[in-house]
């Protein structure tokens, strides 16, 4: 049994015949599903099969089954910057993992996390989803983060800005935050 009062939830439990209350502070916010609480774009920069340069490996070689790439992993860890341009300062790292999931097109499953480390944010952003790559623009979700991101969640809105065959790929992302706490 449960209600809420004001601002605040009573828990009410029976235990030998003694009622307990305790009082939890509950947070409750109006979300505003067309105006995020935090947004900003960011440049991924992916370096694949390129030597010393390389911010991401394979770690798994894709099977027989299409022509597609399908069941390669790549783990990687790339720049992301605050523009267009690979040799700016990064402003955070994107660590994770990509694995390519469909034998009939490109297909890719996301699952890394976004690390700033900088006077401006201490932080992580947790993002994952299908990259359905044939689309103009994906949608990957963001499931968590901590410090100033914390139990954060919104959308990634990724658009392919440049990609050159297999040794280089930039991904525009628009990131937007529903739920900042």
């Amino acid at each position: 049994m449960a209600r809420i009062v004001y601002k605040y939830v009573v828990f009410i439990f029976y235990s030998l015949q003694i009622l307990h209350y305790f009082f939890i502070i509950a947070h409750s916010k109006n979300l505003d599903e067309k105006k995020p609480c935090k947004r900003f774009v960011l440049y991924y920069h992916d370096i694949l099969f390129n030597g010393t340069n390389a911010t991401s490996a394979t770690v798994a070689n894709h099977t027989k089954l299409g022509n597609f790439n399908h069941g390669m992993l790549v783990v990687f860890d790339d720049p992301m910057t605050k523009d267009h341009h690979l040799l700016s300062p990064p402003v955070a790292r994107a660590q994770g993992f990509y694995f390519y999931d469909m034998k009939t097109t490109y297909n890719a499953w996301f699952s890394y996390t976004l690390i700033f480390n900088s006077t401006e944010h201490k932080v992580t952003i947790n993002i994952m989803g299908a990259d359905l790559m044939g689309e103009e623009t994906r949608d990957l979700s963001v499931v968590g983060g901590t410090g100033d991101f914390s139990m954060t969640r919104g959308i990634v809105t990724v658009c392919t800005d440049i990609a050159q065959g297999d040794y280089y790929f930039r991904l525009e992302m628009d990131i937007k935050l529903y739920e900042c706490y």
